[in-house]
This record gives C-alpha cells, sequence and structure tokens, in this order.
C-alpha cells in the first residue's frame, strides 16, 4: 500500500510552499545538476557519447540513491518520496490557473499558459490557450503521475528515481535544437523507451473514464503524432473530451504546421473545456489509483 499512501498524500498536500520555499525540491536539485552537465561538458567534439555518459552516471547514482533510502527499514520514506516526486495536485493546480486566468481575459490567459507550456504564446486566441493547457494537461499526466507510479511499482524507489532524473534531463536537454540535438540524444531516447508502457496505460485510463466505447480512433491517431508517447494520452483526451487539439502552433517564431488529432472535434474551445480536462486527470487518478490499490492486493 506504499504507493497508494504516497499517490493519496500527492493529492491531498501537493507541493506546500511552506517547505520548499525554504529547502530546494528534489526536482530542482536534479534539474541543477542535469544543467551543470550541460554547461560544463556540452561542446567540443563526440557530444552524442558525453550525453551519453552523463545519462549512463546519473541513472547509476539515482540507482545508488534509490538502493540507499530503500534500505532504510521504514515505510514512511517510501511513502514521503513517492508523494514528493509526483505531481499529480501541483499539475491540476497550474492547469487550472490558465482556465481562471482565462475567464479574467485572453491576455492573462497568454501569462497563465506560459508557465506551463514551452511554445510561443504571445498570439494566442482564446482556443489556443485552451488547447495548450489541454494538451500539457494530458501529456502531465504521463509524465509527472503514471510513469513516476508505473516505475515504482516496478522497481520501487530505484525504478522511480531513474526515470525522474532521465525525463528532468529529457526536458532540460532532450530537446533538436543545434546545442542539444547530439548531447540529449540520449537523454531524450531513454525517457522515450522510459514513457513507452506508461503513455499507453495513461491513454487506456482516459479512455475507460471518458466513456467513449471505440478506442479505434485513438488505436489509428496516436501513432501518426510527433512524439511516439505524448500522442497516446494527448489523443485519449481529444476523442475523450470530443475536442480538438494539436494543430499549428509556434515556436520561437516558427509556425509550424502540425496536423489535428480528431480533427473532427470541438475546435472553438474555451476555460470549460479547460475545466473538464481537470475533471478527467482526477478521474484517472482515481482509477490509477484503484489500480495500484488491486495490484497491492495480488
Amino acid at each position: 500500500m506504499i504507493l497508494v499512501c504516497g499517490m493519496l498524500l500527492d493529492a491531498i498536500f501537493g507541493e506546500p510552499r511552506a517547505i520548499w520555499s525554504r529547502i530546494p525540491h528534489p526536482a530542482i536539485l536534479m534539474g541543477r545538476i542535469v544543467g551543470w552537465c550541460d554547461n560544463a561538458l556540452n561542446h567540443g567534439d563526440n557530444r552524442r557519447a558525453k550525453g551519453a555518459a552523463v545519462v549512463a552516471v546519473l541513472c547509476g547514482g539515482a540507482l545508488a540513491i534509490g538502493f540507499a533510502l530503500q534500505a532504510i527499514p521504514t515505510a514512511i520514506i517510501d511513502v514521503l518520496i513517492i508523494a514528493v516526486l509526483l505531481a499529480q495536485k501541483s499539475l491540476v493546480q497550474h492547469v487550472r490557473a490558465v482556465a481562471d486566468a482565462l475567464r479574467l481575459s485572453v491576455g492573462d490567459g497568454r501569462m497563465a499558459v506560459a508557465m506551463i507550456v514551452g511554445r510561443d504564446t504571445a498570439q494566442m486566441d482564446q482556443s489556443a490557450i485552451a488547447r495548450s493547457a489541454i494538451e500539457s494537461a494530458a501529456e502531465n499526466l504521463s509524465d509527472g503521475v503514471i510513469a513516476p507510479a508505473f516505475w515504482f511499482m516496478i522497481g520501487g524507489l530505484p525504478g522511480l528515481l531513474i526515470y525522474k532524473i532521465t525525463n528532468t534531463a529529457d526536458s532540460m536537454i532532450g530537446y533538436r535544437t543545434p546545442r542539444h540535438a547530439e548531447f540529449g540524444w540520449a537523454a531524450a531516447r531513454f525517457d522515450d523507451l522510459l514513457n513507452l508502457i506508461p503513455a499507453r496505460i495513461t491513454a487506456l485510463l482516459i479512455w475507460a473514464v471518458t466513456s467513449r466505447a471505440n478506442p479505434q480512433p485513438i488505436l489509428q491517431e496516436a501513432p501518426r503524432h510527433r512524439s511516439p508517447n505524448a500522442g497516446w494520452p494527448e489523443a485519449a483526451m481529444a476523442h475523450g473530451l470530443g475536442i480538438a487539439l494539436s494543430g499549428p502552433r509556434s515556436y520561437e517564431g516558427q509556425m509550424q504546421d502540425f496536423p489535428y488529432v480528431n480533427g473532427d472535434g470541438t475546435r472553438a474551445l474555451s476555460a470549460v473545456h479547460i475545466d473538464r480536462a481537470v475533471q478527467t486527470l482526477w478521474k484517472t487518478w482515481a482509477l490509477a489509483l484503484i489500480c495500484a490499490a488491486i495490484a497491492t492486493l495480488i
């Protein structure tokens, strides 16, 4: 029941400012380590090999720390680490903040959504803001909740920590930019591998809680997504809510003509659709909690 307790603790308390305003959050520490490696090693020749070595060392360190923590003879440590490294409540708070801001004005919505997406937001209209928030909700449900829980079930604290350091590295250096295309290659590929199963589990859970009888459209569209994993929860969310996601968007001033997911769905989106996505996040989390409890009893 360790995972169940950790999930409940995260859902209730999230990330208390009283704690993390005084000491660095573990995810922040992971980010600092990755950033130091990037600054120190991402130059000269053999960048791909250097990046692969960084991932290997980081995962080795995570493995060692995980085993050391797991050896402490109390389940409280495991529960607390799970609660800290899962992100259900914080995800909901960030996504809901976009809906609240969008109800005030489009400008407020742009500022709020800029906190959770990496695309250009300055020219977004209401629908683009809502679409971006919902896409972020779907993808981060997989990356920030289902995948960490899955890897804890598979590998305990070592599995959880290896996943988190890899996902952190991917979020910082796993981009196909001139600076990171080579150095971040290993982080991106390993993150793709670790998310292969969790992303599809997330899609299955979203499909289950949105009561869509036919999964065929999800199975057809998810593999067409530019990401080998993000397309699964995104397609499930799009079809589950009956809305169109993905589509054209701008990165660093360059418009990218991505196809829509569920292109026949509603494209005129608003804060109401974000609210529905937030409800889906909680329903999916609840189903995942039930599955974790059942797995514990088996």
